[in-house]
């Protein structure tokens, strides 16, 4: 059986054999020609494994028609990336030694040597959920859960799978030290083609009842039927001020299916596309591979909170991605890995040949230009070439003011235009008028070159095909190319020239390169924008080979490499927690009204703010920070008992007060808050920090007292890339992992 439930036909389009194909030279996009496909391929999805309750919440809500179709991709840009053989051993060149990064010396020939010791790390402390049910002997060493060491040999053979999850195109790449040389590899053969495609829409079709009918290349060519909804572009409600605010999605977006929340349509394509590539790799490798045990990377945007990162992480453990592949099996979760969009660029860039010519402390910032998100990150590179190193010397920025807002713009200057046509206006017209500006015209056009230059759009509707006042001639749309210049494409293009500016604009460092990468790097007005308003400070600008595929390459290339290839990153904003302390002359001064008494008498201020992470802390990755006090939280314990007049408190009586929860906050903000009145902070998640594995607390609780004990701890925050997690520490060693609880949406 197929995906949807037909029979399978192997001999159709569906099933596409292997065969030796022409180079790729142009990505999908909507063909009006082409008719619905006779079957659809979807893969069937098998019951999720268990996973933890989220709290997704509600729908994003919009309730409009949909309408419009995302522009197509870039073709393969142009390689201009030989430059940097000339450009990059200039003046000014020369390492610094010297610096200090989060505690610790930096050279540039070694990378970095311990001033503080990185905390110590046991192998596997991820699981959070320890039994309690009988007192385990008091130890002052980790629990036997948390194995002390290194971690574990990596098996050199093991598969490393990356899924760029766009919001215009998606795309799959694998790699294997023992498949093709460890050379990393592409999916380019898709369901609904006979051709080779890098990449295929982000696009599903549903039926009446909610049910996908196609995904991908068959959904978006799939002509109209009643009772369908094709839906794409729902990556952008996972953007952070959506799911903070609902008010704030942007209305041009379609609405969701009557029923479907966004994170329900990301587990659908997710499934579909899993699914697919699993036997694809299989066919591709001629043999069967071991995917139930391959490290899966996922690409989120630099702009995007933790929040958003974990509700991607449980669509994709929803969807499949990851698995048990064996008994007692208890960190698979473990294998399914976040990264950044411009940092998985980085690594793809980083590893070009060309790209040697940059030299152990040069910089070079990465401006990844994609369908819906524009993502910056800047970076130096460190140590030797032979076993390179990359470090994130700037917060990483990004906007959505991808390539699909051209589309959105040049959509309303249509509406605007034939707004007295109405027959050009209903979704059909509009969709072709759409992929005709993806197809022609949205990559190749040069600017203020075309300023007077007329474009012809043809009108699919063939009645009311002449009104020369609006551009109506004989059946076609033309449009003068100064008007497309400032109404679709300046106010797009100037966003990302303000964004590099705002990253240049935060380092008092030399910028050797600046590199373009993304669909949206093959067009020629944005490269030209972008020279001419930052040549004069960066030696090179170029999009290096395989610009529209170095996110899904880089991923893939990472989790090959079996070491971290970014070593240090910079919080992009700062990690707070609620607490109460002591209070303090300040407190007296400012906020009277939260001092209140303990029941030890002591005097105490709540809604405190306790910084965990600053904003622009440089981080060694893989590394917890710690705040810089020692929280001591009062532990008050009624004597309880399972039968009547036993006095003894056992060890399991005491669980549900082993335990606190706390709120964390985020802030963008550079200003430093004492206060959660404040403002300028965002309400992240609750955490629940269990103590119950601590020495000192199960000594403690083993001897209770009246008035309560205190449990010295200490609370850190990981940061990786794109997710953050929290740790419990207790003299340097990790003792347990911090639940999070996100805030549902």
């Amino acid at each position: 059986m197929s995906c949807c439930g037909e029979p399978k036909d192997v001999s159709g389009m569906n099933r596409p054999q292997p065969f030796q194909v022409a180079p790729v030279t142009t990505q999908p996009g909507f063909n009006p020609t082409m008719q619905q496909p006779q079957s659809f391929q979807q893969p069937s999805i098998p019951p999720p494994p268990p996973v933890h309750a989220n709290g997704f919440g509600t729908t994003n809500g919009l309730h409009q028609q949909q309408t419009g179709w995302s522009q197509s991709a870039s073709p393969p840009p142009t390689n201009d990336f030989a430059q940097l053989n000339q450009h990059l051993t200039g003046p000014g060149m020369n390492p610094t030694n010297g610096s200090t990064y989060n505690g610790s010396s930096f050279n540039v020939n070694s990378g970095f040597s311990s001033i503080n010791q990185p905390l110590m790390r046991p192998g596997s402390a991820h699981s959070p959920h320890m039994s309690m049910t009988t007192p385990p002997p008091l130890s002052t060493s980790p629990p036997l859960g948390i194995p002390q060491g290194t971690a574990p040999v990596q098996d050199e053979g093991k598969m490393s799978i990356s899924i760029d999850f766009g919001t215009t195109f998606s795309g799959v790449a694998y790699g294997s030290s023992r498949i093709a040389g460890g050379k990393i590899q592409q999916i380019l053969q898709w369901p609904g083609s006979f051709e080779t495609f890098r990449k295929i829409p982000t696009c599903l079709l549903y039926d009446e009842h909610g049910r996908v009918l196609a995904w991908g290349l068959e959904a978006k060519n799939a002509s109209p039927m009643p009772g369908t909804t094709r839906c794409e572009w729902f990556k952008l409600f996972l953007e952070p001020q959506a799911l903070r605010d609902e008010s704030s999605v942007d209305p041009r977006l379609p609405a969701l299916p009557p029923g479907k929340r966004a994170i329900d349509l990301i587990i659908d394509f997710l499934s579909c596309l899993w699914e697919y590539a699993k036997e694809q790799i299989t066919r591709d490798i001629g043999a069967v591979a071991d995917l139930n045990s391959a490290d899966v990377w996922l690409t989120v945007p630099a702009a995007w909170d933790a929040r958003g990162c974990e509700i991607m992480r449980e669509a994709a453990i929803t969807a499949g991605l990851v698995q048990s592949s064996r008994a007692g099996d208890i960190t698979w979760r473990d294998r399914l890995r976040i990264i950044t969009e411009p940092e998985a660029a980085a690594v793809h860039c980083a590893q070009l040949n060309d790209l040697h010519q940059l030299k152990p402390s040069q910089n070079f910032i990465v401006c990844d230009a994609g369908g819906g998100t524009v993502d910056l990150a800047m970076y130096k590179i460190i140590g030797q070439l032979a076993n390179l190193e990359i470090a994130e010397i700037s917060a990483r920025s990004g906007a959505n003011c991808g390539s699909l807002f051209l589309d959105l713009r040049f959509r309303e200057l249509v509406k605007t235009l034939l707004a007295d046509h109405p027959v050009h206006l209903d979704p059909p017209s509009l969709a072709y008028f759409m992929h005709s500006f993806s197809e022609t015209d949205k990559l190749s056009y040069a600017g203020i070159r075309d300023d007077d230059n007329m474009f012809h759009f043809t009108c699919f509707n063939v009645d009311d095909p002449h009104d020369p006042s609006v551009g109506l001639i004989n059946g076609e749309l033309s449009i003068p190319g100064n008007l497309l210049r400032r109404e679709v494409f300046d106010p797009v293009v100037n966003e990302v020239i303000q964004l590099i500016e705002e990253q240049l604009s935060r380092i008092d460092q030399v910028v050797n390169a600046l590199l373009l990468v993304g669909g949206f790097a093959g067009s020629e007005y944005l490269k030209q924008r972008v020279q001419d308003q930052f040549s004069s400070r960066i030696r090179v600008i170029a999009r290096p080979p395989d610009a529209d595929t170095a996110t899904l390459r880089g991923a893939a290339a990472y989790g090959l490499a079996r070491r971290p290839l970014v070593s240090s990153v910079i919080a992009p904003r700062s990690y707070l927690m609620k607490v109460k302390l002591p209070a303090e002359q300040e407190d007296w001064l400012k906020r009277p009204a939260y001092i209140r008494n303990n029941d030890a008498g002591v005097a105490i201020c709540e809604n405190r703010l306790q910084y965990l992470v600053s904003k622009g802390a440089i981080l060694r990755k893989g590394c917890a920070t710690i705040d810089d006090e020692v929280l001591q939280i009062l532990a008050v314990f009624a004597r309880r008992a399972r039968i009547p007049g036993m006095i003894t408190l056992t060890f399991s009586d005491i669980v549900p007060d082993s335990s606190f929860i706390a709120t964390l906050y985020t802030s963008d903000s550079d200003k430093i808050m004492r206060y959660t009145d404040e403002g300028e902070t965002n309400e992240l998640c609750k955490w629940t920090v269990d103590l119950s594995s601590l020495p000192t607390f199960r000594q403690n609780a083993s001897n209770p007292q009246s008035g309560g004990f205190y449990t010295e701890f200490e609370l850190g925050l990981e940061l990786d890339s794109a997710e953050v997690r929290g740790i419990l520490l207790f003299n340097n060693q990790e003792w347990g992992r911090v639940t999070f609880d996100f805030f549902a949406a």
